[in-house]
């Protein structure tokens, strides 16, 4: 062999040395690039952040989202803007949301209305797990039965008779076939054993004005929508479908405690921004949504309105609307309840 030659043994050292610095190099590279990459959180927030509520204006939601955007836009000195795109039961805002580039200007405002919605539509242009990343939970409130005062029901107990005595007369508004207050009257006809007849409408408001004019006996909206009416006399809640009775309204007992054990039925709000949003970018308004929560003024305020002030995590948030859609898709199996 020839001095110099490559022999197996000086062929194998090299092939060894070679990989070593590629091992290296492998280490070095993400390093550097790491520390290349710009902060996805730098210069955020934007001069202007949009939360897109799917709900007409005036409902639970909405009254939410406008107390945090003006707590939101004191503080840092942004333009927080409440934008009601409303239609299809929440659809149309939601699918919004998702043509919005993920850059931290654009979130949803959504209540349980949403989870339910993805778990009666299976055609929906987007996927309410895939296509949304969490931020937060704002808050929990019950539901409240209200029926008007013209038909005459003093108490639960009544309102169950009189639908037992007369299958299939008794009528119950919604803002839409899926939504919250369609399902609270489902769980309840099921549970109470009566046959009551759902009538939906396009939206929270006309569904309660008529509740209002006295067209139709019942509906299940919740607090912020009803409590003025009711002060007034001019509706009466007769029960609240919570697990416990709220502080606002001691005097009301839950459907549990009037007449129809176990039955709980609540509502949520929180917040949703398009997937891919970075994390970075989650975690600095989920923190600013948090603080606003635990304002003393927002906590008075909210509690006032009938909601208990959650402020979970963007991951608890995510959980919340996967369990809903599982707890619910019983009730919207069993009741054939189909998309509109």
């Amino acid at each position: 062999m020839k001095p110099g030659s490559l022999t197996p043994a000086r062929f194998h050292s090299r092939v060894l040395a070679a990989l070593r610095t590629l091992a290296v190099a492998a280490l070095v590279v993400p390093a550097v690039a790491l520390a290349q990459a710009p902060d996805a959180a730098a210069g955020y927030p934007p001069q202007q952040i949009r939360f897109v509520v799917p709900f007409t204006a005036g409902g639970g939601t909405d009254v939410i989202m406008r107390i945090v955007a003006k707590h939101l836009s004191e503080n840092w000195k942004i333009t927080a803007l409440v934008d009601n795109r409303v239609g299809a039961g929440g659809v149309v805002g939601s699918q919004y949301v998702t043509t919005q580039k993920p850059d931290g200007r654009t979130f949803l405002a959504v209540a349980s209305a949403f989870a339910v919605r993805a778990a009666i539509d299976r055609s929906l242009p987007y996927d309410a797990t895939r296509d949304f990343s969490g931020v937060g939970q704002m808050a929990r409130s019950p539901s409240f039965m209200v029926v008007a005062t013209s038909h005459g029901f003093g108490s639960l107990k009544e309102l169950i008779a009189y639908a037992k005595s007369r299958p299939g007369e008794l009528n119950y508004s919604s803002s839409g076939n899926g939504s919250a207050t369609h399902l609270a009257g489902v769980l309840f006809g099921n549970m109470a054993g009566i046959n009551i007849v759902h009538v939906p409408y396009k939206g929270l408001t006309p569904a309660f004005n008529d509740v209002l004019a006295g067209e139709v006996p019942m509906i299940i909206p919740g607090l912020v929508t009803v409590l003025p009416y009711h002060t007034t006399g001019r509706l009466r809640i007769i029960a609240t479908t919570g697990a416990t009775r709220t502080g606002v309204t001691p005097e009301i007992p839950t459907i549990a405690q009037a007449g129809v054990p176990g039955y709980e039925f609540d509502s949520w709000t929180g917040f949703l921004a398009p997937v891919g949003t970075p994390a970075a970018v989650v975690s600095q308004i989920h923190a600013e949504l948090a603080r606003i929560s635990k304002l003393p003024d927002v906590r008075d305020r909210l509690t006032a309105l009938g909601f208990d002030v959650i402020g979970g995590t963007p991951e608890a948030f995510s959980a919340v609307i996967r369990d809903n859609n599982a707890r619910l898709g019983k009730v919207i199996r069993d009741a054939g309840i189909k998309a509109e």
